[in-house]
């Protein structure tokens, strides 16, 4: 056989990968309890979002305009709230805080300079300014 014809056969026989995208952020999982809302698995979607805690729940007791707090590996709100507007406000957040402007890469990381806010890309070496105050 040729070359091109053992081409063909390859590209024939190979499976095409299905391009996922290779950062998603957790769906919340939780519960209402009474007029309180718990996100049990907040931990787990602050990790891998790589923020601390109190920075993502800063951001979404502000979003969600609740008060709130972490007990342990979970995240209570004083409100009932749908798991829909809590996972859209954790897209923004990552939007804002976590996803680089220039190569959407999640490779970040949140530098403070003075009272500034950057965030610094790990993997194409951007660095941008946070609008949002939070600190």
């Amino acid at each position: 056989m040729e070359y091109e014809e053992l081409l063909k056969k390859a590209y024939n026989e190979i499976k095409p990968i299905e391009a996922a995208e290779r950062f998603e952020i957790p769906k919340v999982k939780g519960h209402i309890e009474g007029s309180k809302t718990i996100i049990t698995n907040f931990q787990q979607i602050c990790a891998t979002l790589r923020r601390p805690p109190e920075h993502v729940a800063k951001f979404l007791l502000r979003e969600l305009a609740t008060p709130g707090l972490i007990e342990g590996e979970r995240l209570i709100l004083n409100r009932k709230l749908s798991s829909a507007m809590i996972n859209e406000k954790i897209e923004a957040y990552a939007t804002e805080f976590v996803i680089c402007p220039e190569c959407k890469k999640p490779d970040t990381e949140l530098l403070k300079q003075d009272q500034f806010l950057f965030l610094k890309c790990l993997a194409c070496g951007a660095k941008h300014s946070v609008r949002a105050k939070i600190q």
